[in-house]
């Protein structure tokens, strides 16, 4: 299924949206499943910088993320969810180019994530950003599976895109 894009609207979570995203992330088998208590604070306390996709009152996409307090300048990606039927289709893009276009988000001028090696879709995602942001981007280890995980998850790179200009992100 095509989504047209003035079908889809791009906006900040709600309480109410907590149990719904977590069904949604936990269906999509690939991203760590945090509490629904987790869930429920980016969808009230972090509203700002994360974004709910959905058509029709159905929620196709999520993306939670926040500003780290060193670094206010950086939007900190934490998870990027879109449901089967949104896949392939630039959502995960677009969400994160809403939440950039956003007046309080005016002043950031990187985007931070972490990914294990092995997510190529997500390294594809970022790769497309940096492009599209005209901006440099950079990994490097951040936590290592043998340091940080105890063995049981794949270390995660730190990607930085940036320094951009805010504006030619959706």
């Amino acid at each position: 299924m095509n989504l047209p894009p003035d079908s889809l609207i791009f906006r900040p979570p709600r309480a109410e949206d907590g149990p719904a995203i977590w069904r949604m992330i936990e269906a999509s088998g690939a991203l760590d499943t945090n509490s629904l208590y987790c869930n429920l604070l980016q969808c009230t306390d972090f509203a700002g910088t994360c974004v709910l996709a959905e058509r029709a009152g159905v929620p196709l996409g999520w993306m939670s993320a926040y500003v780290p307090p060193a670094r206010p300048d950086t939007l900190f990606v934490w998870q990027v969810c879109t449901a089967p039927e949104a896949r392939g289709q630039g959502l995960a893009r677009r969400m994160i180019g809403s939440v950039l276009a956003r007046p309080d988000c005016r002043d950031l001028r990187h985007l931070e994530c972490t990914i294990t090696r092995a997510n190529a879709p997500s390294w594809g995602l970022f790769r497309s950003l940096a492009r599209q942001l005209r901006a440099p981007i950079a990994s490097e280890l951040h936590f290592s599976r043998e340091t940080h995980l105890g063995g049981r998850h794949d270390s995660e790179m730190r990607v930085t895109i940036g320094p951009f200009q805010t504006g030619d992100t959706q």
